[in-house]
Formats: C-alpha cells, sequence, structure tokens
C-alpha cells in the first residue's frame, strides 16, 4: 500500500507488521505485553526510546516528513567525503511529535535513518490554551510561553487564541503541526535560515513543557 501524502507533503506511514518482533529492552517487552499503552507512561519512568518498534506499537500509521535533505562533506587522508544530511519530524497530530537526522551515502537509507532517529525521539506535547484572549479551554494551543535554542536559532512559541492558525514560518509550522498545535504566535531570531538548528530549536521549546511540573497550577 503506497503512502499517503496531503498538500502540506505530510506522508502517512504504512502499517507495519510487528508479529515477529522480540523485544531486546524492558520497555520493549512491556510494550508488546499491553503493561504500558501510552508514551506518557514511558516518560514517567524516566527511561529511554532505544528500539523503534515501541512507537510503531504505540502510534501505528504516524505523519512524517522530511525537512531537508542536505549534503555534507569532510576531508580525510585521502579524499573528500560526501554524504547526505536528512532532517524529519514524526507526529501523530495530537499531542505527540518527534525530530531525528542522520547521514548515508544515498539519500534513500538516510531518509529511513532519519525517520527511525525521530521516532526514538518522540515526546509528548503538553498541549492547551494559555491565550489571555481566549478562555476556551480546549486544547488547541501551548498553556504557556516557551523558548528553545539550537546554535544560532532561537525560537519563541506564544499562546493564541482559537482562529489564529498556526504563524510561523514553513520548518516551525511543519513541527507544530505534526504536534497536534492549531493556533500559536511564533517568532525566530538568529540564522532562521538554517532548517537544521531551527527544527531542533522548535522541538527543544515544545519539549521544554515536560519539564516543568504542575503546568495547570501555573497557568491558573
Amino acid at each position: 500500500m503506497p503512502k499517503r501524502k496531503n498538500k502540506n507533503n505530510i506522508e502517512r506511514a504504512e502499517l507495519v507488521d510487528l508479529s515477529s518482533w522480540e523485544p531486546k529492552t524492558e520497555i520493549g517487552r512491556m510494550v508488546k505485553n499491553k503493561e504500558i499503552t501510552t508514551l506518557e507512561q514511558i516518560f514517567e519512568m524516566g527511561k529511554p526510546i532505544k528500539e523503534v518498534e515501541i512507537i510503531d506499537v504505540l502510534f501505528p500509521g504516524l505523519s512524517t516528513k522530511v525537512l531537508e535533505i542536505a549534503s555534507v562533506q569532510r576531508m580525510t587522508k585521502n579524499n573528500r567525503k560526501q554524504k547526505y544530511r536528512v532532517t524529519a519530524v514524526v507526529g501523530d497530530m495530537n499531542g505527540h511529535v518527534g525530530v531525528g537526522t542522520a547521514k548515508d551515502v544515498e539519500v534513500k537509507p538516510a531518509i529511513s535513518s532519519a525517520i527511525k532517529d525521530a521516532k526514538k525521539n518522540m515526546v509528548p506535547v503538553k498541549l492547551g490554551c494559555g491565550s489571555w484572549e481566549c478562555s476556551c479551554g480546549t486544547s488547541h494551543s501551548l498553556p504557556l510561553k516557551v523558548e528553545g535554542i539550537c546554535g544560532s536559532s532561537n525560537v519563541i512559541l506564544k499562546p493564541a487564541p482559537r482562529g489564529v492558525g498556526i504563524v510561523a514560518n514553513n520548518v516551525v509550522k511543519a513541527v507544530l503541526e505534526l504536534a497536534g498545535i492549531k493556533d500559536i504566535w511564533s517568532f525566530s531570531r538568529g540564522r532562521t535560515r538554517d532548517i537544521y538548528n531551527t527544527t531542533l530549536a522548535t522541538y527543544d521549546a515544545v519539549n521544554k513543557i515536560n519539564k516543568i511540573k504542575n503546568v495547570a497550577a501555573l497557568k491558573g
């Protein structure tokens, strides 16, 4: 079955047959035995995701998008080595998103590795309604203002009222859309044309909310 693609070039991944999957980690065994059914449970345990199949079980048919395919080079004693660096984003458009990168001498293996890396880096996104202009109480935006930094890129996300949409450049918008955010104000500073750093800065911003305890109390 071919991958489905919408107008924003977001692909819907194919369903993976996991009947022959033999987990190698404790988290993998718990997921296969249905002792763990959500990504939030894994985060509460404080353990990393080391098997891609864990995400395939918890989120069948994830949406994926390749943001950049860049040619990178490095010098060795013999000659110049060239590879392709791919930056990819995965998400369920309902409060979970991941960003990954990978390098390879060919484009297709680099894309596949980047998507796998993004799945291992998936994090929950705490959605809410933190805009002073909107008190609907639904999960259409973020509960508070956050800021993400990576290299020379700086991304600031502010909650917006319903109906505004995602006010951001194409890179930031792609990450937020796959995370399930529908309304947001964004401000980008620094070298914003660097897709790699801007993507990781946006990911850092939405992930910072997970490090804040009692988000509901702070909003109140």
